[in-house]
């Protein structure tokens, strides 16, 4: 069962680490790029305090990319083995609820780990997107702190209520599954005070968009491979 236990989430992991690198080096790493333009003041959101003229404005985003883009290399390694590093910790997380399941008579397969893919997506990003949306550098927002402490709490939250629901025999325990997974929407996330940040909402949307598209397609995937390894059983 051990071996079981690792080879599927290795497996699955480097899976969907692979993934998650390149949607996000494709699709999220640009926006970020872009984000951080105006977070270092080389573009400004409102264009009536520009001060510098359309060649020199040119000129400074050229070079600011151009310096982005020489150490493309580097930070496409540090989003692959992050991101890598990521979703095993997470596949290990979910081999584990399938050595819950199969002890309870639930048989597991490449079709139903999708649907503990789709579980995973949702208390780990969808239900803290629901008050913490992906952010940018330069947005605005509250202390780290009071965050961090919401999110996780919020992730245990929606775990907790998913197998609640998914595992309870009774309705009872069902329906405070569903209560413990509103709980921290109805108390609400950390905001700041009042919102200034430095990059256009129409960027900070198409990100916080983008990062719930990958994230559901690598959490798809990483249930799909953590399902298809644990039936095939490598070391059988």
């Amino acid at each position: 069962m051990f071996k079981r236990l690792i080879a599927s989430a290795l497996f699955a992991g480097l899976a969907g680490g692979l993934i998650a690198a390149a949607l996000q080096v494709f699709l999220m790493v640009p926006v970020i790029l872009e984000a951080e333009l105006y977070e270092d003041g080389v573009k400004v959101h409102n264009a009536a305090v520009i001060t510098a003229t359309p060649e020199e404005q040119a000129a400074a985003e050229e070079a600011a990319m151009a310096e982005a883009r020489s150490g493309a290399m580097v930070r496409n390694l540090g989003t692959f083995l992050a991101t890598t590093a990521s979703y095993t910790g997470f596949a290990f997380l979910m081999v584990a609820g399938f050595a819950f399941a199969q002890r309870h008579g639930i048989s597991v397969s490449a079709r139903t780990g999708i649907i503990w893919g789709l579980a995973g997506f949702i208390a780990f990003q969808l239900a803290p997107a629901l008050g913490l949306p992906a952010e940018l550098p330069g947005a605005s927002a509250a202390p780290l702190e009071l965050r961090q402490i919401w999110w996780g709490s919020t992730v245990v939250a929606t775990i907790a209520g998913i197998a609640a629901i998914a595992f309870g025999k009774t309705l009872p325990v069902q329906l405070f599954g569903l209560a413990i997974i509103i709980l921290p929407q109805a108390i609400g996330a950390p905001h700041p005070a009042e919102y200034g940040g430095l990059v256009p909402p129409e960027l900070a949307a198409l990100f916080a968009g983008r990062a719930l598209a990958v994230g559901a397609a690598t959490w798809v995937t990483l249930g799909f491979f953590a399902g298809y390894f644990w039936r095939k059983d490598l070391f059988a």
